[in-house]
C-alpha cells in the first residue's frame, strides 16, 4: 500500500521561515504593541467611528470642529490599548458607553436611524442617509465597548485602584466632551440633564 504525504520540494522545508513576519512580531514586542482579538475590536470600532464622525462632518459642516476633537478620545483608545494601557480602555468605556447610552435611551438619532435602514431594507431607497450613519457609529462604539471590556478582562495586573481610575477617566472624557460641545455647539449641552431621565425615544 503507497503511503501519501503532502508534497514539498526537496530545497524547501516542510516548516517554512517567514523572516518578515517574525520582524513584524520583534517590533511589536519591543514597541509593547498588543494585536489580539479584543485590541482588533478597539481598532475596527474605533476607526469606523471616527469615519462616521468625519461623514456626519460632511454633512454638516457646523459640526466638523466638535467631531474633530470628539475623534481624539477614539484616537487615545486605540493608542493606548494596543499598548496594553488600561487607561486607553477606561476612556473606550466611557467615550463610547456615553454615546451608545446617550443615544439609545436619550436621543432620537439612533431610533431615527433604524428608521432609515428599515425603509432601504423595504423600498432600496435611502432617503436620509446622515440619519442612517447613527446605525453604524452605534455599531461601532458597540465594538469598542466589547472590545475594552474583553482587553481589561485578560489583564493580569488588575487592582482594586482601578475603579478609581475608571472613574476618574470617566470624569475627565466626559468633561472634554462637554467642554468640546461648549466650545463648537452649545445647543447640545442640554444633552446632560436629560441623562437623568432615560427612556426609549421609540417607545412613546
Amino acid at each position: 500500500m503507497r503511503i501519501l504525504r503532502p508534497f514539498w520540494p526537496d530545497s524547501i522545508p516542510a516548516r517554512m521561515n517567514f523572516p518578515h513576519i517574525r520582524l513584524v512580531q520583534v517590533f511589536m514586542e519591543k514597541s509593547g504593541w498588543r494585536l489580539g482579538a479584543p485590541e482588533w475590536l478597539i481598532l475596527i470600532g474605533g476607526s469606523g467611528f471616527i469615519v462616521v464622525l468625519f461623514v456626519s462632518a460632511y454633512f454638516e459642516a457646523d459640526i466638523r470642529w466638535l467631531h474633530f476633537f470628539q475623534a481624539w478620545m477614539y484616537v487615545a483608545t486605540i493608542a493606548l490599548s494596543i499598548r496594553g494601557n488600561r487607561w486607553g480602555h477606561f476612556i473606550g468605556l466611557s467615550a463610547a458607553g456615553f454615546w451608545n447610552y446617550a443615544n439609545l435611551f436619550v436621543t432620537t438619532f439612533l431610533a431615527a436611524g433604524l428608521q432609515q435602514l428599515s425603509i432601504w431594507f423595504h423600498t432600496d431607497r435611502l432617503p436620509r442617509p446622515d440619519l442612517f450613519i447613527a446605525v453604524p457609529a452605534w455599531s461601532s462604539n458597540l465594538l469598542v465597548i466589547l472590545g475594552c471590556l474583553w482587553a481589561y478582562s485578560r489583564n493580569s495586573k488588575k487592582s482594586r485602584s482601578d475603579l478609581v481610575a475608571f472613574l476618574v477617566a470617566f470624569v475627565l472624557t466626559t468633561a472634554f466632551f462637554a467642554a468640546d460641545m461648549a466650545l463648537f455647539q452649545p445647543r447640545y449641552l442640554g444633552l446632560f440633564p436629560r441623562l437623568l431621565h432615560p427612556h426609549l425615544p421609540w417607545m412613546r
